[in-house]
C-alpha cells in the first residue's frame, strides 16, 4: 500500500499516542515477534515498535520493512530507535484515511 504524505503525517499524529508494543532485542526478527506484529496489525491497525539500540542486529530500519514485509503492512515512520506500522483491517477499518488528491490533466 502506498500512502500520500498527508496520509503519512495522519498516521503519524495518531502514533503519538500510541504506546509502544513491541520489542526487537538481541535474538532480531524471530517468527513470534512477527506473530505479534501480525496480530496487533489486526487488532489496532497501528503499531508502534521499537529495537533495542545495544542488543539488537538490526537496525530500526531495517527491522521495520522486514516486519512489514512479512505483516503486510507499510512503514509510516522510522525515528531513532522506533518504528511505525500500518495496515487497515479488511473489514470495517477503525482508522479512516485522508482522501488522496486526485490531479487533473
Amino acid at each position: 500500500m502506498t500512502l500520500t504524505s498527508k496520509q503519512r503525517a495522519y498516521l503519524r499524529s495518531l502514533a503519538v499516542q500510541e504506546d509502544t508494543i513491541l520489542t526487537v532485542g538481541k535474538a532480531g526478527i524471530t517468527p513470534e515477534v512477527v506473530k505479534q506484529a501480525d496480530d496487533a496489525l489486526e487488532k489496532r491497525e497501528l503499531i508502534k515498535d521499537r529495537v533495542l539500540p545495544d542488543s539488537s542486529p538490526v537496525t530500526a530500519r531495517e527491522a521495520a520493512e522486514d516486519v512489514a514485509q512479512q505483516t503486510r503492512s507499510t512503514v509510516v515512520q522510522v525515528i531513532g530507535s522506533r518504528f511505525v506500522l500500518y495496515r487497515p483491517k479488511k473489514k470495517d477499518p477503525r482508522i479512516v484515511l485522508p482522501r488522496a488528491r486526485r490531479t487533473e490533466p
